[in-house]
């Protein structure tokens, strides 16, 4: 009996390690795509923005460290919105919004099912936290000496 319940504490650990290493993938990647959405929240902010302004309005403009440098907006509704692979298209104000919105929508899905993932990955770790418990209690039991 020993052997298999040893057996059995084997694979379970294997596995254990396995979901664990699941599920750091799974929240490694659900921090990708929080900052991705919190990227692109801050670009629909700023389109949202935009739309107030006018042809020549001064304009303060990120350039990372909390820093800005003045610009002036030359055309409100032209946006350079970047498709991948590099590439950046020039699109009116009103359809770079769409696209970040959609992008928006379906990194929100994604997210979402990261999370049940991850749920799941955490269910099954619990799972099989209590059965290697389990085991290993029942082994420690099987190997103290009877006339104890």
């Amino acid at each position: 009996m020993a052997s298999k319940v040893e057996e059995e504490i084997r694979r379970l650990s294997v596995e254990l390690r396995f979901l664990e290493q699941t599920a750091e993938a799974i929240r490694s990647r659900s921090n990708m795509v929080n900052a991705v959405i919190t990227d692109l929240t801050y670009a629909d902010m700023t389109l949202e923005g935009l739309e107030k302004e006018k042809e020549n309005s001064e304009l303060l403009v990120p350039i990372g460290g909390n820093s800005y440098i003045k610009a002036k907006l030359d055309n409100p509704d032209k946006v350079i919105v970047g498709i991948g692979a590099g590439v950046s298209v020039e699109k009116t104000l009103q359809e770079a919004k769409e696209i970040v919105k959609k992008r928006l929508e379906n990194l929100e899905k994604t997210r979402t099912s990261l999370q049940q993932q991850f749920a799941q990955v955490a269910e099954r770790i619990n799972e099989d936290r209590g059965k290697f418990e389990e085991l290993a209690a029942k082994l420690r039991k099987g190997k103290t000496p009877k006339n104890v």
